[in-house]
């Protein structure tokens, strides 16, 4: 039995697609959990300081000294640290506790030209460079690489699952209802307004589903919200709502791939680099908002296989091998 350190980006996220993420690497990779004594730290929230460390090292010491430290997917890494409010809220002088940690699915998000020294810094002490990091997409990859780590591309572990045999079971035509989700932080009114009148032509019953917590006041904002049935904005209410048979039409990405877990033909509208470069990689069932007007209703009027394709599932295996998690 290993201890294991999980630095969990579900804990103190607004976004419930990290939540999604983090059941996904359970779901996906059980002997992980089963096998192991399983630790979490939140990732969005500071670190113990070094004060702290010495008054407690024996309490705190578990963590530094767990067996294997997975830091659990999302826009984890940036190309420049020295941010107010970075999504893995370490900094130079807190991060000892997680030094030697394991890229599992990690994204890379961009709020610079390039890696900065400082940032280069802190990965190069705060990740292993003993195994081979687990990133989201291309791009992840080609970072952790300029660093001097190695990587390999095993995707998001939230499409693990999706095997061609899951996906054969996905339907390939429209149902009578759908379930559709905004993003608040990146919004465009008309486009979305335009997304959901789409809708209203081809569904019978439209839900709504927040993922993040000013999901639902945007809808009100764009004046769209008439006959539309309010989901409960919990990982429980989406599930309900898709296996009842409903369809996923959004621009929340996780939204759409927890659609397709279910079993459910999703159509991801895409709003920025992450569903672009997950497409491209992928082949996700991917609209741009840019052209949702003209695109939209012809993908849901189509009959479409859904087939995640670039996955290599073996490499997925080999890379999970390296930490012999799964031995007593």
């Amino acid at each position: 039995m290993k201890h294991i350190l999980l630095l969990d980006t579900s804990v103190g996220s607004l976004n419930m697609g990290d939540e999604i993420i983090n059941r996904s690497i359970e779901r996906n990779w059980p002997e992980l959990f089963s096998s192991n004594y399983v630790m979490h730290l939140a990732t969005h929230t500071p670190m113990y300081t070094p004060v702290q460390y010495l008054l407690y090292k024996r309490k705190l010491g578990m963590y530094k000294s767990a067996d294997v430290k997975f830091l659990c997917g999302t826009n984890a890494l940036y190309t420049n640290m020295l941010r107010p409010l970075p999504t893995w809220n370490i900094n130079y002088l807190n991060c000892g506790m997680v030094v030697g940690t394991v890229c599992l699915g990690v994204g890379a998000g961009v709020n610079s030209r390039g890696v900065n020294f400082y940032t280069r810094g802190l990965y190069r002490k705060v990740l292993s460079h003993e195994v081979v990091h687990s990133v989201r997409d291309e791009r992840s990859k080609r970072l952790l690489e300029r660093v001097g780590l190695r990587a390999w591309n095993t995707g998001c572990p939230t499409l693990w699952g999706l095997t061609p045999e899951h996906c054969e079971a996905i339907a390939r035509t429209k149902g009578d209802e759908v379930v559709f989700t905004l993003t608040s932080y990146h919004p465009d009114p008309r486009k979305d307004r335009a997304m959901v009148d789409v809708l209203r032509r081809y569904y019978s019953r439209l839900y709504f589903w927040s993922q993040s917590i000013n999901d639902l006041g945007y809808l009100h904002s764009l004046g769209a919200a008439d006959d539309v049935e309010i989901v409960p904005p919990s990982l429980v209410g989406f599930q309900t709502v898709l296996d009842r048979g409903a369809d996923y039409v959004g621009n929340r990405l996780h939204g759409g791939i927890f659609a397709l877990q279910r079993r459910r033909r999703a159509i991801i509208v895409a709003i920025d680099y992450r569903a672009r470069e997950m497409g491209k990689d992928y082949s996700l069932p991917l609209v741009e908002r840019d052209s949702i007007e003209v695109d939209l209703a012809d993908r849901i009027e189509a009959p479409w296989a859904t087939r995640i394709e670039g996955l290599d599932f073996d490499l997925i295996e080999t890379w999970k091998a390296q930490f012999g998690v799964d031995k007593p």
